[in-house]
């Protein structure tokens, strides 16, 4: 019998205030994969995002999160279950908690320690969460005074936390300067090498940002699928070309990519 896919998209519509945001959108994240939402500002990737963590429903057409469907399952159970890399998350939290309380309150969903109680194992586990992405001199300073890319690294660590059996990355590397974009993308490679890491669809503007182990992408414009299946079978110079608008080449070498307009 095949897994029950951790993400499935059947011809999904979404309007807002009458206009079309997605259109007949599919899409299926199986267990073991790896999957890369590629687009332009405007194209429907944070909508598409929204709909994966349950924060939004679709018009027409269905959505499974890890085999329930959004309309019939309580979806504060199902998030609880799903790993998220959001500026979004970063907003709410409080400057003064330091980087290893932010990652330990995933544990219980929240974002502030004061209203549960954490075991060593627990606070062991944020601290090995931090060290292995290299970054465990920072777990005791405050989230708010810490670098972007180092705010990054927390919140990967915290979507870490409660083992989600499904992660939702939203432009992980967006403001980033080049050095801490590349300490994400390695990170971010380990996990997609590691069998032990969950499936994942990480949305991103650029291809440069597209880890090592990547195993699937879906390009998208103006809220429709140009191209969508094994990532090297589908990030092509025609397809993504066409996603842009532009006259693009890519460079696949070593695992990475690059790409400039021809």
């Amino acid at each position: 019998m095949a897994s029950t896919p951790a993400l499935h998209f059947d011809a999904v519509d979404l309007d807002r205030d009458g206009t079309s945001v997605l259109r007949g959108v599919d899409l299926t994240v199986g267990p073991d994969e790896w999957w890369i939402v590629l687009g332009p500002n405007g194209s429907g990737k944070t909508t598409m995002f929204q709909l994966a963590s349950g924060y939004l429903f679709p018009t027409r057409g269905s959505v499974e999160i890890l085999g329930y469907r959004l309309g019939s399952v309580d979806v504060r159970q199902l998030r609880e279950r799903i790993g998220l890399v959001s500026a979004a998350v970063a907003k709410m939290l409080v400057p003064s908690l330091t980087a290893a309380e932010v990652v330990m309150s995933a544990r219980h969903g929240a974002l502030e320690p004061w209203w549960h109680r954490y075991d060593e194992a627990e606070r062991a586990k944020a601290h090995s969460l931090l060290a292995a992405a290299g970054f465990d001199a920072i777990a005791d300073r405050p989230f708010g005074v810490l670098s972007e890319g180092e705010r990054q690294q927390v919140l990967l660590a915290r979507s870490l936390m409660v083992r989600p059996d499904l992660l939702l990355l939203d432009e992980p590397a967006a403001g980033l300067d080049l050095g801490g974009r590349e300490r994400l993308v390695a990170r971010l490679g380990q996990l997609t090498m590691n069998p032990g890491s969950p499936p994942a669809v990480m949305i991103t503007h650029h291809v440069e940002e597209i880890p090592v182990g990547a195993t699937h992408a879906l390009l998208l414009r103006e809220g429709r699928v140009v191209a969508a299946g094994p990532i090297v079978e589908t990030l092509t110079d025609g397809a993504v070309s066409t996603t842009f608008g532009l006259r693009l080449r890519l460079r696949h070498h070593e695992g990475r990519w690059s790409c400039r307009a021809a």
